[in-house]
């Protein structure tokens, strides 16, 4: 034991082992996820009156497009990327109006959150979360000295924050405004503004989404099965009961990969917001604490590559894109657990889904570049790049971000 431990350590202090650990954390959840996808959806898929890959199909061909910006994230200077901020946020603002407008927004079971470009969607809130995390990153690291007046800290952008999130919460999305704000308390926390406004910050952003959830029907009964879910096990409670009968029929090894009963026409959403339910069911509980300490070393690595990084941005936007994705693992699992109230936030990379999963592949690519950023990294890859840089047309880390 003492030796596996110290060779864990040793080889944690190599210079690449960050960069080495994220590949290794991209490349088994996006494999995880692809299989899962193809398991839980070729019901559904044959259902829809397609083929029974129709579903993994097209998931699989959102995850090319997304290791085309996986390498893109990893390939653009630092530097350009946050020089390009401000423009990313000021489209992505424009997007979010353009959505909402009849016409030219796309309306799907009355939430207009969606452009339809020759058959494919596209949603606006996702990169949006990614461009709020740049710029909130650059504003917050140029305000470093300042940030314990509470005016610098809040301003410019909270106002801008809530501008985004008023514009989600229109189209209605409670889910992606929940991710929204998980962004903004993450920049701020991790910018080191004073303990005071980050508790009313939290306190505040905890009433509004317990506002916004009762303030519509569907929302409001989400809360009330989550309360009480004997109450209407057929109906708001039903997906939640089901998922827990998933959970619940794959102990602790599951049934087999492929063998779920839920998938047929039990559980809703089988391959999306509820596949962790899936997982559950085939591969049992081994699969899911697989699943779990896949997203725990994310965790653990991407906080490891903001501690290691000395640009003050680097480490705001890299804590916070890390917080973010995993954040939103553990909402997912803890509302298919029971834990939490329905909220629609997709498990990253695992659940299908073509704007999420393009999106989170891109800010896997950022986390890497920052990777070979931090300072022994850089050092070693200027001097040797190695096979992976040069197979992927990487350029030496620049002396500086």
């Amino acid at each position: 034991m003492i030796s596996l431990r110290g060779s864990a350590a040793a080889w944690l202090a190599r210079p690449l082992a960050s960069l080495h650990l994220l590949l290794a954390v991209f490349a088994l959840l996006t494999t995880f996820g692809l299989v899962m996808v193809l398991s839980a959806s070729n019901v559904e898929s044959v259902a829809q009156g397609g083929s029974s890959y129709s579903v993994f199909v097209r998931q699989a061909a959102f995850c090319l497009c997304g290791l085309v910006l996986f390498w893109v994230g990893l390939r653009v200077p630092l530097r350009r990327l946050r020089a390009v901020g401000p423009v990313l946020l000021l489209v992505m603002l424009v997007l979010l109006v353009a959505v909402l407008i009849p016409g030219v927004g796309t309306s799907v079971a009355g939430a207009r959150k969606w452009f339809v470009i020759l058959g494919l969607s596209f949603q606006p809130a996702e990169p949006a979360k990614v461009a709020l995390a740049i710029w909130g990153a650059h504003v917050l690291a140029m305000r470093r000295r300042v940030l314990h007046l509470w005016r610098h800290a809040v301003s410019p952008v909270l106002p801008v924050a809530i501008v985004m999130l008023a514009l989600v919460v229109l189209q209605p999305d409670l889910g992606t405004a929940v991710s929204i704000g998980i962004v903004v308390v993450s920049l701020l926390y991790f910018a080191d503004v004073p303990g005071r406004l980050m508790t009313a910050l939290i306190t505040g952003g905890l009433l509004g989404v317990v506002i916004l959830g009762l303030s519509a029907a569907y929302r409001s009964s989400r809360i009330t099965s989550f309360l009480s879910p004997d109450a209407d096990p057929l109906g708001a409670a039903y997906q939640s009961t089901e998922a827990l009968y998933s959970l619940a029929d794959g102990g602790v090894f599951g049934v087999g990969l492929g063998q779920s009963t839920a998938k047929w026409s039990y559980l809703p959403n089988a391959h999306n917001d509820f596949i962790f339910a899936i997982i559950g069911e085939e591969l049992g509980l081994l699969g899911a604490v697989a699943v779990i300490a896949l997203f725990a070393t994310l965790a653990y690595v991407g906080l490891r590559i903001a501690a290691r990084n000395i640009d003050p941005w680097a480490k705001i936007l890299t804590a916070t894109l890390t917080t973010w994705l995993v954040a939103q693992a553990v909402i997912n699992i803890s509302y298919v657990v029971g834990l939490l109230p329905v909220t629609g936030i997709p498990l990253p990379l695992i659940s299908s889904g073509g704007t999420s999963l393009v999106v989170t592949m891109f800010v896997f690519g950022i986390l890497a570049n920052a990777a070979r950023h931090e300072p022994e990294a850089a050092a070693t890859l200027r001097r040797n790049p190695g096979r992976l840089t040069r197979v992927l047309g990487l350029r030496p880390p620049s002396a500086r971000i």
